[in-house]
């Protein structure tokens, strides 16, 4: 008899087991499917994307020839109002977000002319920056690169200009329509200023 109810209490233990484990556990997994996550892009991928180049045309958001409210709502209004300049005329300044190093000129409320100065680290789309010697420009350019003694550092220091569109064959271009890229050099022959955009890139001294 005490053999009988071992095995019988052995054998209800083992069910009730059986039956906690079942309400205990996950529920079954049929039917049930797994939705893919949606991948989450990291913030600041797109700052780690290839680094914007300055061109003939513009640099990032920046494009010649748009309005003075566009260039503000892209990188920022005058990093300092207060200075000399009056866009309706002519004024060069660094925009509050723009990269260090980076100014623009407004004339009539149009961009018209990007420069970079020697804080920046921007690249022209030929990979050209400035502290680079001359002699990178004219390898890139080769014989597009129109040669002229600078105004102040001349003759060591020159201008080497290189034209992309527009009507360019005079010494000073004119057309409106131009646009260019223009590389000032110390008597070192090094890269100290760049300048991009339309006939501006002409100027000597900017707005004056």
């Amino acid at each position: 008899m005490t053999r009988y109810r071992i095995a019988f209490a052995a054998a209800l233990t083992l069910a009730l087991t059986t039956a906690c484990s079942r309400e205990d556990g996950p529920a079954p997994s049929e039917n049930v499917t797994s939705e893919p996550k949606e991948a989450v892009e990291a913030p600041g991928d797109d700052d780690r994307a290839e680094p914007a180049t300055l061109g003939a045309e513009g640099w990032g958001p920046l494009r010649i020839g748009m309005s003075l409210d566009e260039v503000t709502a892209a990188i920022g209004a005058d990093a300092q109002p207060d200075a000399f300049g009056d866009p309706a005329e002519c004024d060069e300044y660094r925009p509050a977000r723009a990269p260090a190093g980076l100014f623009v000129m407004i004339e009539e409320n149009r961009l018209t002319r990007i420069s970079l100065s020697d804080e920046s680290d921007i690249a022209t789309r030929e990979g050209i920056r400035v502290g680079d010697p001359a002699g990178a420009v004219t390898r890139a350019y080769g014989d597009r690169v129109h040669d002229s003694p600078h105004e102040y550092v001349g003759p060591q220091g020159r201008y080497l200009t290189v034209w992309t569109t527009g009507d360019t064959p005079a010494p000073y271009v004119e057309d409106e329509a131009a646009r260019g890229i223009r590389y000032e050099t110390d008597e070192t022959r090094t890269v100290r200023t760049i300048h991009a955009g339309g006939p501006s890139i002409q100027y000597v001294e900017g707005c004056l």
